[in-house]
């Protein structure tokens, strides 16, 4: 049995006015997962434990199988595995977004996507700033970068998501309790290095928004995880654009399977994906297929972009990949499903359940649900479910 797990970040919505009360997923034309859901067995699945964020951290996590109650320790140390950076244990990573600021507010969680190589020189110009024994800065994808700080610097600071107060103002979110005034000042020296750099000057004559600011939140100690072979049996790899799911990934001692274009956002490689996923699975068991586009869609809180992105992935992931599972001749199960809900109206994560759809090739089997979407799947078998419990029943399923 071959095993693909297909992820669109942050799918799941609320009832939207503007599209007749309906939700994303149920507007968006999306047959391959349609036929998914009414070919398999559906349900609801709870991502994010009682008690945690709703992050895509938390939540994808659970579904790589790992129950977040026992390993998760923080975002950006998983991002840090990702980049290549290794902490001590006494290190605290921070996830370090380029932000852009405009009257005291955040306007952009993402700087406009400021592009890699843009930001590159905007981390390379903190670092030789701001950087010391205790602090460094290491250069990711887009504004997602990092910060090391050393000697447990960090480790109980208060720190908020910026995707989560866009548009409000900034001094009533810096960071708080032990050492937050520490960062908080890093934050206020950031922007005036960053305010008058040549980037930023011409990021701005070109009528783009300037990263001119950082923002520091999701830290966290290096975690431990028990392998994922060794776990469930199984080999397998990641396919995803951001640091945060390859850091999972490296944990959980899966490879982690680079697609050149991937870049996290509506423009990513969906093709080189799902090819690299049907390769993938020549010599692996199992695939976790991870595509950011629809997440970042619903933190900009655009309908059409959303509706874009998820119609994209069902089109140029999932489609394909279900149209190899079909014609193989070895059997197929197929996961499909969000990690949370990113609500158009809110901007930001929340903890509901999502809906998810299991589709075997060697069963013909069908619980009631006729279309992939938050209600349709509440007719399913597979009731609520623990999502860091789906991996397992996958594998160990007759």
């Amino acid at each position: 049995m071959k095993y693909a797990v297909l992820i669109g970040d942050g799918m799941a919505d609320y009832p939207i006015e503007k599209l007749g009360g309906k939700t994303i997923l149920q507007a968006a034309r999306t047959p391959a997962m349609d036929y998914i859901a009414a070919h398999g067995n559906t349900g609801l699945a709870k991502t994010i434990p009682d008690g945690l964020p709703a992050g895509s951290d938390v939540a994808n996590m659970s579904i790589l199988g790992y129950d977040p109650a026992v390993y998760y320790s923080g975002r950006a140390p998983l991002e840090a595995a990702s980049m290549g950076v290794a902490l001590a244990p006494d290190d605290v990573a921070f996830r370090c977004n380029l932000v852009t600021i405009e009257q005291g507010r955040i306007k952009d969680y993402s700087a406009g996507h400021i592009s890699s190589e843009e930001a590159e020189i905007l981390i390379e110009t903190l670092d030789t700033e701001l950087s010391n024994e205790e602090l460094r800065f290491y250069p990711g994808i887009s504004y997602r970068h990092l910060l090391v700080a050393r000697n447990n610097l960090g480790a109980e600071t208060e720190c908020t998501p910026p995707h989560d107060i866009t548009g409000k103002k900034i001094e009533e979110y810096l960071p708080e309790g032990k050492d937050g005034d520490f960062f908080s000042d890093m934050i206020k020296k950031s922007m005036i290095i960053l305010e008058l750099h040549p980037v930023n000057l011409k990021r701005i004559e070109e009528g783009k928004n300037p990263a001119n600011s950082i923002w520091v939140w999701g830290q966290g100690y290096a975690p431990k995880f028990t392998p994922f072979q060794e776990l469930y049996g199984k080999a397998g790899a990641v396919i995803s654009a951001v640091d945060l799911l390859k850091g999972i990934g490296i944990y959980a001692g899966l490879d982690v399977i680079e697609v050149p274009g991937a870049t996290g956002y509506l423009d990513t490689n969906y093709e080189g994906k799902a090819n690299a996923a049907i390769e993938v699975l020549k010599t692996r068991d199992l695939v976790f297929v991870h595509v950011e586009a629809p997440d970042e869609a619903g933190h900009e809180g655009s309908i059409d972009k959303k509706l874009r992105a998820v119609e994209d992935f069902d089109s140029r992931i999932v489609a394909p990949i279900l149209k190899h599972a079909k014609a193989s001749e070895e059997p197929f199960t197929i996961l499909v499903l969000p990690d949370h809900p990113t609500p158009i109206s809110l901007k930001t994560h929340v903890p509901d359940p999502i809906p998810f759809a299991v589709y075997r090739t060697d069963k013909k089997d069908s619980d009631g649900a006729e279309t992939f979407d938050e209600e349709s799947v509440k007719k399913g078998s597979f009731g609520l479910v623990k999502a860091s419990e789906l991996v397992g029943i996958l594998v160990k399923a007759k």
